[in-house]
């Protein structure tokens, strides 16, 4: 039988190196045939070597990893090699994909090898929908916490998180404060940050919650003690020493 053909797509030509490296240990013989650097050198990839299985980098400049499987329609097999955090990887894995996530471990990898090998004597899937479902469901912020019900008086509003600049607990409550405004939620703080996007709320302190667009500046005094200034206030709000490493480029 013929050998299983491969192409392995990442823009960073190290990462695509290690990737060859380990499946020439954990898969003998699948044959790289092909490696590119970004999604139309993919797509040009399989149009002219027809391989069996591309592993296909999510984040790419241009076209996305997830944009390549959809446009395969059906022509090979796709595994994902992912940076993407745990709740990106749940989506992966509810969706029934194929994904390695990076750093690629050996135990992770041999177990999509075998997965791989199975299928390879099936028909490719088109998935071209599936991909559209999983693009949405990894946008920036999908699934995370997009409005808060807060009360004021005898009025319930709904205040979008984007305009909140920082989550303070306090007792028993939560202070969410936008500009001069400021509203009590019964949210804890630890329950809360659960709730937000990473990627634009930041834990700066056991007791604060910040939005990383709210921040003007951050100061360090003598001592070395950070402080965030809010753009849109006079507040400040001290860094704690655990935290201190998302702004160790100071």
């Amino acid at each position: 039988m013929p050998r299983p053909t491969a192409i392995v797509v990442d823009d960073e030509p190290v990462l695509v190196a290690q990737l060859r490296k380990a499946l020439a240990a954990s898969w003998p013989e699948l044959e790289v045939v092909g490696t590119a650097n970004d999604g139309a050198q993919a797509l040009s990839l399989v149009d002219r070597l027809q391989p069996d299985i591309a592993f296909l980098d999510i984040q790419m400049p241009g076209m996305s990893g997830l944009e390549v499987a959809r446009r395969l329609a059906g022509r090979c097999h796709v595994a994902f090699v992912t940076a993407f955090d745990q709740y990106a990887v749940q989506a992966f894995e509810s969706a029934a994909v194929d994904y390695l996530l990076k750093p690629v471990s050996d135990e992770r990898l041999a177990r999509t090898v075998e997965r791989l090998r199975t299928r390879l004597a099936s028909r490719p899937p088109d998935l071209g929908a599936l991909m559209e479902q999983l693009a949405e469901r990894l946008r920036p912020g999908a699934g995370k916490l997009q409005w808060l019900q807060v009360q004021q008086r005898e009025d319930l509003l709904l205040v979008a998180v984007d305009e909140v600049d920082l989550f303070q607990s306090s007792d028993k409550y939560t202070l969410a404060h936008a500009g001069d405004r400021e509203w009590v939620i019964r949210t804890p703080l630890k329950e809360l940050e659960t709730q937000l996007d990473p990627s634009r709320f930041w834990r700066v302190h056991r007791s604060a919650i910040v939005r990383v667009a709210a921040i003007a500046r951050v100061s360090r005094d003598f001592g070395g003690q950070l402080t965030v200034h809010l753009r849109d206030s006079q507040r400040t709000v001290a860094v704690s020493r655990a935290y201190a490493g998302r702004f160790k480029e100071m």
